[in-house]
């Protein structure tokens, strides 16, 4: 507990530090779900057929981090220590793995098989919204390193392996 309130201190004490700890999680989170449909657009307009690879990979991965999550239900650090997160998150459970961070970094991969450079941008997004979240107090650090590990080895096993 003593280290999320320590991590979390300058934004408490600051208001302005605070919004932007908010609004770089909504921008970054706002910036990859906007960039994966735009991918999916260009591919399906452009008749890639790497469209249906950057469909399906990333759907099918979501779903079984989701179902992975509601089984393992793992509590959140503001339930289990008590505390007042940062981020303005009101959900019990389902914190392992991140999802936020594990779409982050699936959609990376989609765009590493598709544009390298936009894949690299958004793989430095995915670390400051795994950094975000931790210090917003809404995941353990291991969340968000399963959920980032997670959705690389699905993007590295669909895009490069199968």
């Amino acid at each position: 507990k003593e280290t999320y309130l320590r991590l979390g201190a300058p934004f408490r004490k600051n208001a302005v530090l605070r919004r932007l700890l908010i609004y770089t999680d909504l921008v970054l989170t706002g910036l990859v779900y906007l960039s994966y449909p735009i991918l999916l657009c260009v591919l399906f307009f452009t008749k890639d057929v790497r469209f249906w690879r950057c469909l399906f990979v990333p759907a099918v991965s979501f779903l079984a981090v989701s179902g992975m999550r509601k089984l393992i239900d793992a509590g959140r650090p503001y339930d289990k220590l008590h505390f007042r997160p940062l981020l303005n998150k009101t959900k019990h459970g389902e914190s392992f793995p991140s999802r936020h961070v594990f779409s982050v970094f699936v959609i990376a991969m989609s765009f590493y098989y598709t544009c390298l450079p936009v894949g690299a941008v958004l793989t430095v997004f995915g670390v400051l919204m795994a950094a975000v979240r931790v210090v917003g107090g809404v995941h353990f650090p291991r969340d968000v390193l399963a959920g980032a590990v997670i959705g690389i080895l699905a993007g590295v096993l669909g895009f490069f392996v199968i």
